[in-house]
């Protein structure tokens, strides 16, 4: 797997998705947000677009995160973004944040260590950060925020798995060829 920045946002990345293989397609050809890839075989498997917050310039927004169809569930997307929020850090972004919208998302966001603030933003997304407190309570309390709505069978029976479970540890950085 190959991990690379497209650019940050001044740069003004594109990227063209297929939109029967990757969730969120089109959200990748606006510019005004920064990309970062997983390749394998030369071939697109994972994307993520980010972007200063708009009320904190320290902070770095995950907007979207995206796997290819068949390429899910293998740890690519918690990897990727342990990627960004590295170089995010090395950018000089105090905090990385993202809102999360469904519980195997929330899982890999906690995997690239952001954890649940205790807010909610959006659509019913949970914000997750890097600068929030990784303690099992409050990861439960997120886990217990999708309990509370319906969810398809697969979530059902990921959220249960994870009752009284501790936060997952977080996944090593890629590492970048220079």
């Amino acid at each position: 797997m190959e991990y690379s920045l497209l650019g940050w946002p001044a740069d003004s990345p594109t990227l063209h998705l297929d939109h029967e293989r990757f969730a969120y397609a089109g959200k990748f050809v606006v510019s005004s947000t920064g990309k970062a890839l997983v390749r394998a075989d030369d071939a697109i498997v994972a994307a993520a677009a980010f972007d200063a917050d708009r009320t904190d310039e320290d902070c770095l927004r995950v907007r979207y995160i995206t796997v290819r169809n068949d390429r899910r569930n293998r740890g690519i997307g918690s990897r990727l973004l342990r990627f960004v929020v590295v170089r995010a850090h090395e950018r000089g972004y105090d905090e990385v944040k993202a809102g999360v919208n469904n519980p195997f998302a929330y899982e890999a966001f906690y995997k690239a260590g952001l954890a649940y603030t205790g807010e909610r933003t959006g659509l019913a997304e949970l914000v997750c950060s890097t600068d929030a407190a990784r303690t099992r309570g409050r990861y439960q309390t997120g886990l217990a925020a999708f309990r509370e709505r319906d969810q398809p069978e697969p979530a059902v029976e990921f959220l249960a798995a994870r009752e009284d479970a501790d936060p997952p540890p977080i996944v090593d950085a890629p590492t970048v060829e220079p």
